[in-house]
């Protein structure tokens, strides 16, 4: 790893997560974490020797069982059975670039100093990111309320040498890794065990893992719907800044600009037209995605919010001299912005389909199914219904899950926020909608076959250039779901940098 990235009370941003997860850096707590970490710690174990005070999860069960005493014998014992006892998670492995942002937002929880762990654990924490250790987590069992519980204990299991770790992608059992790099199991004291598994880190990387992705496929939807505005030979006065200063939504504002940009200097854009006016899918990219576009930067402030709270329960506040019990676990605010992320990338994966649908209609000029002899080849029918297939998937997956609640541990906790499975959702929707942004810029490449030998804007021409290098042009039929997978790939390695909207 290269240099590092310094844990404090200092706001994380998405933009620093991504540049932690691309550059590689490792994590180092700064000496005022330490100091809170140790003065958290100090507090409690003082309120422990000498008061007689009861605190939930400390000296209580847990949930429908924090009524009942804990001997102080009985404390540390309390903590690892928690931790087993709630690793109940099924399902799929969570992909392992995200369980590195839930390692890596834990991490940044804890070292608020009111969780009152121990400086070692947070430290053997951070010794397994910089290791590369990842955490086996599944899918499935959180509620969202009290925090991710299933998918934290999960977390925390290789701290006691259980569970499993991956390794440069490989899974290996927790104790026989550990023990192969000299490491030691830790034990766990009193309050520990809660404070790892109450939070909303699972929920929160997933989040911030879709804010990341969405940054670039609203660039990759501005790009595509570029492509396709030239290939169905349409106007440009739709995205005259005139019209975007008397409606002046910043998203809409910029995605028009945007699209001015990719457009400069296109023979196409500029020819005498013949159409009157545009269907909606081109003639409103704007409105459209610019409205998912302020939808990204809403998301993304409530995330990074969240990012640097401290979601376990109880907190303690050492300076006042307060154990607090209260609900900062409820992951409400990260369920709602979830759904709301999905369902504004679905309407760019939506609109997309709707071009692709325009391109190979046989309108304006093109051919039926962009291809020269129609009838005797299919051309690009098919790519049509499979980004329609996906579409309907996701509109499927934005059905909302913070609408749901059900109770749980005997009516304590008779409230809950479904976070998790909005996370897995948008997770999806983000995926998917990487697929029909491939397909549309294949088609919209393949229309522009027809449009010569008019060009588009330089910019976009070396787009075009580079990607027939890997795709030929389509002259007859083959099989297309090859041309697919490597559109997919294209467009993910694409280097938007040169016109990002800021």
């Amino acid at each position: 790893m290269s240099e590092f990235h310094y844990i404090s009370r200092n706001n994380l941003t998405v933009e620093q997560v991504r540049q932690i997860l691309s550059s590689k850096q490792a994590l180092q707590l700064s000496e005022k974490s330490k100091t809170h970490i140790q003065d958290c710690r100090s507090f409690l174990e003082n309120k422990l020797t000498n008061t007689n005070g009861r605190f939930y999860g400390i000296n209580t069960g847990f949930g429908s069982l924090c009524n009942v005493a804990i001997s102080p014998n009985e404390i540390q014992e309390l903590q690892e059975k928690l931790v087993q006892s709630h690793a109940c998670g099924m399902g799929e492995y969570v992909p392992q670039e995200v369980v590195r942002i839930i390692l890596l937002l834990k991490i940044q929880s804890l070292s608020f100093g009111h969780s009152a762990v121990r400086l070692v654990l947070v430290e053997r924490l951070i010794e397994f990111y910089n290791k590369g250790f990842l955490p086996v987590i599944y899918q499935l069992g959180s509620l969202g309320a009290s925090g991710d519980l299933a998918p934290l204990a999960h977390l925390s299991l290789p701290l006691l040498n259980k569970g499993e770790l991956w390794q440069d992608g490989v899974c290996y059992p927790s104790a026989s890794l550990l023990e192969q790099h000299q490491i030691s199991p830790l034990q766990l004291q009193s309050k520990e065990g809660l404070a790892l598994l109450n939070g909303t880190q699972f929920s929160t990387a997933y989040a911030v893992w879709c804010c990341m992705k969405a940054q670039r496929l609203i660039q990759l939807a501005n790009l595509c719907a570029a492509l396709s505005l030239d290939a169905f030979d349409c106007r440009i006065s739709p995205f005259d800044e005139r019209l975007h200063q008397i409606r002046p939504h910043k998203g809409q504002i910029k995605v028009a600009q945007a699209i001015r940009t990719l457009l400069k200097g296109s023979q196409l854009i500029q020819q005498e037209k013949i159409n009157v006016q545009d269907p909606y899918a081109f003639r409103c990219v704007p409105q459209v995605h610019g409205a998912s576009w302020d939808t990204i930067q809403y998301v993304q402030s409530v995330v990074e919010t969240e990012m640097n709270a401290v979601t376990d329960n109880p907190n303690l506040f050492p300076e006042t001299d307060a154990i607090l019990s209260g609900g900062n676990f409820h992951a409400q605010p990260i369920a709602l912005v979830l759904d709301f992320l999905a369902i504004a990338l679905a309407e760019l994966g939506s609109i997309s389909e709707r071009r692709t649908y325009q391109l190979i209609s046989g309108q304006r000029n093109l051919p039926a199914f962009l291809i020269a002899d129609p009838g005797l080849n299919s051309g690009m029918m098919i790519p049509q219904y499979t980004a329609a297939s996906i579409v309907s998937q996701n509109k499927q997956l934005c059905t909302p899950a913070s609408i749901d609640s059900i109770v749980s541990s005997n009516g304590q906790e008779d409230h809950v926020s479904m976070a998790a499975n909005a996370a897995t959702k948008a997770y999806k929707v983000v995926e998917n909608v990487e697929r029909i942004l491939a397909i549309e810029f294949m088609n919209a490449v393949q229309a522009l076959e027809f449009r010569r030998p008019l060009q588009s804007s330089p910019y976009l021409e070396k787009i075009i250039s580079d990607y027939r290098k890997i795709v030929p042009p389509l002259k007859e039929d083959r099989i297309l779901s090859t041309d697919m997978r490597l559109s997919l790939k294209f467009i993910q390695a694409l280097n938007l940098k040169d016109y990002l909207l800021e």
